[in-house]
This record gives structure tokens, sequence and C-alpha cells, in this order.
């Protein structure tokens, strides 16, 4: 389709065609056209997500006669990453995610893999990257938005933001459940001005960092990087699966405030029972020590 977007309608397409979903395409394509942006392009990805849940097979065979796309190998997987928490926050703080992988690559290498380093190069980045008010600041400030904008938009237009800063505490009456304000275009000064304070996050004037959502995000950091020294110490080719299966969970965690709570939940839950398989007695166990 030529746009990341487009996987939306993908999905949705797919999803339809699957039954999964109580509305009829002819509605959805009726909705497509009459919201007038991007429709030749949202109807293609529909239809090809149809195709893909009738013979997915087929539509890989499409996909597979363009270019390959580049292999994407564990050095570049954590250089790609520490690049961005550099950006994210600062050398120090991408140099700790580093580090930390170096000893789980050291731990696994007797195994002859790289699975669980590569399961925890992508969750320990989910957690040390979370999108707190100084990483949308920075996302909205570093000239790829006012590109998109730019792109999409033509003549005079007006910005508005939807946001619920934590600090503010408006919450919905019926649900409880936090409230967006609108915010007008002045907000990108604003935003440039707390992009450029970043380094405060997690410091004693974070002033953002007292809500109980950054500490639980801070908290979770910890939590996840003792679970993985856990591993390790009982790391062996038996478990060793299982202890992948493990370090992949935080991906699960989506979300913002009460959505990013019910995914951790769920989250937890899984953790607890996939740990007691892996602290169960077998007699095959090895300990590999991690240095």
């Amino acid at each position: 389709m030529g746009d990341s977007i487009a996987a939306n309608l993908f999905t949705l397409g797919f999803a339809c065609q699957a039954g999964l979903i109580p509305i009829g395409i002819a509605a959805i394509e009726e909705a497509v056209r009459l919201n007038g942006v991007s429709v030749k392009m949202n109807l293609e990805a529909l239809l090809w997500g149809r195709r893909a849940a009738v013979d997915e097979a087929a539509v890989r065979a499409v996909i597979g006669s363009g270019p390959a796309p580049a292999t994407q190998t564990l050095d570049s997987t954590i250089e790609r990453r520490v690049e961005f928490l550099t950006a994210y926050q600062d050398n120090a703080y991408a140099e700790i995610y580093r580090e930390f992988l170096t000893i789980i690559r050291k731990a696994e290498a007797p195994l002859g893999s790289e699975r669980l380093t590569l399961a925890v190069a992508r969750a320990l980045f989910k957690l040390m990257a979370y999108k707190d008010e100084y990483e949308v600041a920075r996302l909205y400030t570093d000239g790829s938005f006012a590109r998109a904008v730019a792109g999409k938009f033509k003549g005079d237009y007006r910005l508005k933001f939807h946001l619920a800063p934590p600090i503010l505490g408006r919450r919905d009456d019926f649900t409880g459940r936090p409230r967006k304000s609108v915010f007008g275009p002045w907000m990108m000064t604003a935003f440039r001005v707390l992009a450029r304070f970043r380094h405060l996050r997690g410091t004693r004037l974070d002033v953002f960092g007292y809500s109980s959502e950054r500490k639980q995000e801070r908290a979770l950091i910890a939590e996840y990087r003792a679970t993985i020294a856990k591993l390790l110490k009982q790391l062996n080719r038996s478990n060793h699966h299982l202890a992948t299966e493990i370090a992949a969970l935080p991906e699960q965690i989506r979300g913002f405030g009460y959505v990013k709570d019910e995914h951790l939940a769920k989250v937890r839950a899984s953790e607890a029972q996939l740990m007691a398989r892996f602290d169960a007695p077998t007699a095959s166990k090895i300990t590999l020590a991690a240095e």
C-alpha cells in the first residue's frame, strides 16, 4: 500500500472476513467512502485483508514477489534501540540497556541461541521507553509530526490537541476514567519547552514522576530486570524456551491508563503461571550461573 496506516484497514478486512465483526463489509466500505480520506488505498487494504483471511499463503506469495526485507540481526536490533533510548533520555540511560543485554547474551551463549536475548531486547526496550509527558513532547517536536501534517494538509489549518495529563486529574463522572481536554496550537510551544526537560525524568525534580502511573512504569523496569536475573540463575536447555516466553511477556502490555492496567493484570497472571512451571523441580535441570 505504500503507507503503514493501511495496516488498520487490512486488519479490519481480515477480521470482517473471519466473521469477527458484527457489521457487513458493504457498510464498512461505505463508511470508508463517506470518510473521504485515502479512499482508494483504504478500500484496497480492506480487500487485501479479506483475501488474507481466505488464503494467506497466496497473499504472502504476492508480498514475496517484491524486494526481500533487510534481515534484522540481534546487533542491529539492539543498536537501533540504543539510538532511540539515547534520544529518549541520554547516553547513560541507553548504556544501562546495552549493558544488561550483554549479560543476557553471555549467559545464553553456552546454549547456542540468542532467542532469549532478543526477547529481552524487545521487552526491556518497551518498558524503558514508556511514553510519558516528556516523550509525547519530544515526538511532537522532533520534526516528524510537522512533516506528517504538512504532507496531508495544505493551506490554513488549526491544530488542536486532545490530552488527558495525569496532573490535571479530570475524570468522567460516569465511568470514573480520565477525561481528555482540548488544547490549542500553543501546546507546540509548551511541548518544545517540556522536551528539553526530559533529562529530569525519574529525578526528584520530575513533577510528573510522582504520579502513580509513572511510579508503576519505573517499578516495572526494576521488576523485569529482577525476573530476568532469576531466570538466568536457573537457565538450561530444558527451560530455555519457557524463559524466553516469560521474557517476552511485557510486549503484551499495551495502551495507557486503565487500558494499560488491564493488560498488565493479564500479563502478571500469565507470568505467575509460567514462573510456577519454571520453578518446578525437574530431573534434568543443570544450573548455569549468570556472571
